[in-house]
C-alpha cells in the first residue's frame, strides 16, 4: 500500500469557495476510488487560495480481480426461431470479447434475458488514476468557473501546477498544456521557489517551511489565538463574527494578526457604519470595550510574517483611514435634510421596469400596511402608515447607496435624527427581518405588519410578472421572504388569510379579477410547498399536513393549529378506532352533493342519536373543544350496523346521507381525516 497525495495548484480562489472546493474535490475522488474498486485509508482534505489537495493513505496498489455477471438483449431477440445466436447475441459477446457459445439464459422479473459471467483482471492503480483524474478535474463542478486563455477547461482561476504523486511515482498525465509532477509551490511571496516531493508524507511538511498552513482548520485556529492574545492585551474584545472569521482564514496562507488604530474621531458615527466599512470592505475585525462600545481599534489578518507588520499596519490604516472620512462625509451630507424628504427622491429609482419606481412599491406597501392593520384591528396604525412610508427612504441616502448592507440601520438612525419616534425608527430597521433561516423576526407591533406587507408585495408583484422561482433558480428569494412571512405570522398568531393578502397586493396590479384568483391561486399553492417543508422540519407527519393542506386557501394560523390538535388527538388510543369511524362516513358521501337533512324521516333510533351526538359535538367543536370527536365513534358505527344508508327509498337514502354529511363537517372543521394514515 502506497499514500496517493493530489495537489491542483492555481491563481487564488475567492475565499468563499475555497473549502467548498476542498470538498467537492474530496468527494470526488473518494467517489472515484469507491468505483474504481481501489480500497484506500484515510483521506486527509487540504486548502488555501492557491491550492487544492488530498492526501489518500494505504491506497492498495491495483484493483482486485473481479467476476463480473453482464446482461445483454432479451432471449427473443438474441435467438430465432431455431435457437441460432442472432446478430446481436453475437455482438454483445464481440464486447465482452468471449464466444458466443460462453453466453447464458437467465430468467428475470422482466423475462429470459442473455448474460454472460466474465472475469476482470485488476488493472494497476497507477494506470487508473492516470487515466481518471484528468477527467475528473475537467468535470469538476465548481461555482463561477470560467474558461481561462485558450484553453477549453473550465476552473474557478488559471491552473499552474498539479501535483500527483503514488508513492514515490509521479502518476503521468497532461491536462490543458500541464503535465503532472512531484513539484509543489511554496508562499507566492515568502516562498516563492518550487518544492520537490519525494513522497506524499512529505507534502504537509515541506509547505510548512515555504510559509504554508495548507490545513483550513490549523490557518483558523492560529487567527484565533493570535486574536484572544491581542485581547488580552489591550483589554478588548473583537465583534464577533464566524463568517469573516471563515473568510480572513481562506485569504491567507500564511496568518498574522496585526493590530492597527484610527482616529476616535469616527467613533461619532453610528456604530454599525465603521463596523461595516472594516468588516465588508476592509475584512477587519472591529473591536469593543466590555459593554459593547466601539474601540478605536481594528485587527487585520496579513499573508506575511510578523517582521512585516509595521508594514502592514501603516498599509491598512490609511486604507481604512480614507474608506471611514468617506463614510463620515457621506453621513453628514445625509443629515442635511430631513429624513422624510429622501421619500420624494425615491421616484427616481426603478424598483422593476414594469412594476414601477421604489415610490410606487412604497405606495403599495402602504395601502398593504393599511389593509393588515385593520384586518387585524392593530392599534398604532398611523406609526404603522409612518413606517411604510418611511421603510425605503435610505436607500437613496449617500452611506447606504455606498454601503448597501446598512439599508434600514441607517433608516433608523437618519429617522431618530429627525425626531421619528423610537418605535417608528427601530421599526424602519427591523422590517427587513428576518433576512434569513434562523435570523431573529421583528419585534414590536409596527415592524412585524410593514415586514409583511413588504414581502406580499415582492411575493404578488414578481407572481404578477411571471417571475416565479424555478427548481434551480429564485433570483427574487421570494422562498426565503415566504418563509419570512409564515414565521412572521406564526409567531405572532396572526389569523389573516393569505388569499386575501394576495387578492389585496394584486388589485394595484390587475383590473381582472378572474386573473388575480388565478394568480392568487399560484402563490397559495407556493406557500402551501414552504409551510409543508416547515411543518415537516417540526416533526409533523406527512399524512397529517396532507389532511391540513387546501390548494384553494391558506389560513396560516388555523392551519398550523388544526395540525398540532390532529397530532394531539392521534396519540390518544382510541384514536384508531376514530379514524375508523370517520372514515366510513368520509367514503360513503365523497361523491355526493349538497342534501337537506329532514329529521322528520329518522325513523330509527340509531339515526336519532347519530344527530342528537353530531350537536352536542358541533356546540364543543365551537370551544375548540375538538377531543369531543371521540364521541362520535360509537354512533356512527351503530348508524351503520343498524340501518342501510342506500336505501331503496330515494327520501329515505338521501335523508341518511345528508345526516352524514353533517357529520362529516365536524371532522372538516380539523381536516380531510381520509388522508391520515391508518398505525
Amino acid at each position: 500500500m502506497k499514500s496517493f497525495l493530489l495537489e491542483i495548484g492555481t491563481e487564488e480562489i475567492p475565499a468563499r469557495f475555497v473549502r467548498k472546493g476542498m470538498e467537492l474535490l474530496r468527494d470526488e475522488v473518494s467517489a472515484l476510488l469507491k468505483d474504481s474498486f481501489i480500497e484506500h485509508g484515510s483521506i486527509q482534505a487540504y486548502a488555501t487560495p492557491r491550492r487544492l489537495a488530498l492526501l489518500i493513505e494505504k491506497v492498495v496498489e491495483s484493483q482486485k480481480d473481479r467476476v463480473v455477471e453482464s446482461m445483454g438483449p432479451p432471449r427473443s431477440i438474441a435467438y430465432d426461431a431455431g435457437g441460432a445466436p442472432t446478430k446481436a447475441a453475437a455482438g454483445f459477446a464481440r464486447s465482452l470479447q468471449i464466444d458466443v457459445g460462453d453466453l447464458k439464459i437467465v430468467k428475470t422479473d422482466r423475462g429470459e434475458y442473455v448474460s454472460a459471467t466474465v472475469e476482470e483482471k485488476g488493472r494497476t492503480t497507477e494506470d487508473v488514476l492516470a487515466e481518471s483524474i484528468p477527467n475528473l478535474i475537467s468535470a469538476l463542478q465548481l461555482p463561477r468557473s470560467m474558461r481561462w486563455g485558450d484553453g477549453t477547461l473550465r476552473f474557478y482561476r488559471p491552473i499552474h501546477w498539479i501535483v500527483a504523486l503514488f508513492g514515490e511515482h509521479i502518476i503521468p498525465f497532461e491536462l490543458e498544456g500541464i503535465k503532472s509532477s512531484n513539484f509543489t509551490y511554496g508562499h507566492r511571496f515568502l516562498s516563492p521557489a518550487a518544492i520537490p516531493l519525494k513522497k506524499p508524507e512529505d507534502y504537509i511538511s515541506n509547505l510548512s517551511l515555504s510559509h504554508v498552513m495548507a490545513d483550513i482548520d490549523t490557518r483558523k485556529n492560529k487567527i484565533s489565538d493570535q486574536i484572544a492574545m491581542i485581547e488580552s492585551d489591550k483589554g478588548c474584545t473583537i465583534h464577533k463574527d464566524e463568517e469573516l472569521l471563515d473568510t480572513v482564514t481562506n485569504l491567507v496562507e500564511y496568518p498574522t494578526a496585526v493590530l492597527g488604530s484610527f482616529e476616535e474621531k469616527y467613533l461619532d458615527l453610528p456604530k454599525e457604519l465603521p463596523v461595516t466599512v472594516m468588516r465588508t470592505h476592509q475584512k477587519y475585525f472591529s473591536t469593543e470595550n466590555s459593554t459593547g462600545g466601539l474601540l478605536p481599534y481594528f485587527i487585520i489578518i496579513s499573508n506575511t510574517t510578523p517582521e512585516n507588520n509595521e508594514t502592514v499596519r501603516r498599509g491598512a490604516e490609511k486604507v481604512l483611514r480614507a474608506r471611514l472620512e468617506d463614510a463620515r462625509f457621506y453621513y453628514a451630507d445625509d443629515k442635511q435634510k430631513p429624513f422624510a424628504d429622501y421619500v420624494e427622491d425615491l421616484k427616481r429609482v426603478t424598483f422593476q421596469e414594469k412594476l414601477g419606481s421604489l415610490f410606487d412599491k412604497t405606495a403599495r406597501v402602504v395601502e398593504l400596511c393599511s389593509f393588515i392593520a385593520d384586518y387585524l384591528n392593530i392599534d398604532q396604525k398611523e406609526d404603522i402608515l409612518r413606517t411604510a412610508r418611511l421603510a425605503k427612504a435610505d436607500l437613496v441616502t449617500g452611506v447606504v447607496s455606498e454601503f448597501p448592507e446598512l439599508q434600514g440601520y441607517m433608516g433608523m438612525m437618519y429617522a431618530m435624527n429627525s425626531g421619528e419616534s423610537g418605535e417608528v425608527a427601530s421599526a424602519i430597521h427591523e422590517h427587513y427581518l428576518p433576512k434569513s433561516a434562523g435570523d431573529r423576526l421583528p419585534s414590536g407591533k409596527i415592524a412585524p405588519v410593514v415586514s409583511l406587507a413588504d414581502r406580499i408585495d415582492n411575493i404578488a408583484s414578481f407572481f404578477y410578472l411571471g417571475l416565479v422561482p424555478t427548481g434551480s433558480e429564485d433570483p427574487f428569494a421570494l422562498r426565503r421572504q415566504a418563509v419570512g412571512i409564515i414565521h412572521i405570522i406564526q409567531s405572532k398568531g396572526y389569523l389573516i388569510s393569505i388569499n386575501e393578502l394576495i387578492e389585496k397586493a394584486l388589485q394595484r396590479l390587475e383590473n381582472s379579477s378572474d386573473k388575480r384568483k388565478d394568480i392568487t391561486s399560484q402563490v397559495v399553492q407556493f406557500f402551501n410547498q414552504r409551510l409543508e417543508v416547515i411543518l415537516l422540519g417540526q416533526g409533523y407527519s406527512h399524512d397529517l399536513i396532507s389532511a391540513v393542506m387546501s390548494p384553494d386557501h391558506l389560513e396560516i394560523k388555523s392551519h398550523i393549529s388544526r395540525i398540532e390538535t390532529l397530532a394531539s388527538l392521534k396519540k390518544e388510543p382510541a384514536f384508531p378506532g376514530l379514524l375508523i369511524s370517520a372514515k366510513r362516513v368520509c367514503n360513503i358521501v365523497s361523491k355526493t352533493g349538497h342534501l337537506q337533512l329532514k329529521e322528520s324521516l329518522l325513523s330509527d333510533r340509531s339515526e336519532q342519536d347519530l344527530l342528537n351526538a353530531s350537536q352536542r359535538v358541533g356546540d364543543m367543536i365551537k370551544s375548540s373543544e375538538y377531543s369531543s370527536l371521540y364521541d362520535l365513534t360509537d354512533p356512527i358505527n351503530t348508524f351503520f350496523d343498524k340501518v342501510l344508508v342506500m336505501d331503496k327509498d330515494p327520501a329515505i337514502r338521501d335523508n341518511r346521507l345528508a345526516l352524514l354529511q353533517k357529520v362529516k363537517a365536524l371532522f372538516d372543521e380539523l381536516g380531510d381525516f381520509s388522508k391520515i394514515l391508518e398505525e
